[in-house]
């Protein structure tokens, strides 16, 4: 997972401020998530969540705004259809996220062996959510910077 944030900051690093915060951020929740050992370290684990909870609202309150805006600014039909068909299952991992919290913020996760299973099934689906968002990221970041480009000139 680690690998594949580093990949994302390389390809659309610089592109946006927003974008790249975002992406940093995704870095720490990616760390903080490894630093969870199974014996199920409650700091570490407030600090997962922490991030975590920062992580999907920055997504859906600011960087998904952004990027639709740009879509629509640059008439991008591509994008805006792609945006329409990936949000409802990133919509999904972030019900499945802020579930994850609650639990966590009222003790459930505190026994060992389902927070052990928990946490697989959320770093499967976090994993899937960061493929998601970097095609996201990536069409609309590419048709926006050829069009800019094609302005430009």
């Amino acid at each position: 997972m680690l690998e594949s944030c580093q990949n994302a900051q390389e390809r659309w690093g610089g592109v946006h401020l927003l974008i790249d915060r975002w992406l940093q951020e995704r870095a720490d929740l990616v760390k903080a998530y490894a630093a969870i050992d199974d014996a199920g370290d409650i700091s570490a684990l407030q600090k997962f969540c922490e991030i975590l909870v920062d992580y999907v609202s920055a997504g859906h309150f600011e960087v998904y705004e952004q990027l639709t805006n740009e879509a629509e600014a640059f008439g991008d039909h591509r994008g805006l259809e792609l945006a329409r068909q990936i949000y409802p299952r990133i919509e999904a991992i972030t019900e499945a996220a802020l579930s994850f919290n609650d639990r966590c913020d009222t003790g459930d996760c505190r026994d060992s062996a389902s927070l052990g299973e928990a946490l697989k099934r959320l770093g499967q689906m976090l994993h899937e959510r960061f493929e998601l968002e970097d095609c996201l990221i990536e069409v609309l970041h590419n048709a926006h910077k050829q069009q800019a480009t094609a302005a430009a000139l």
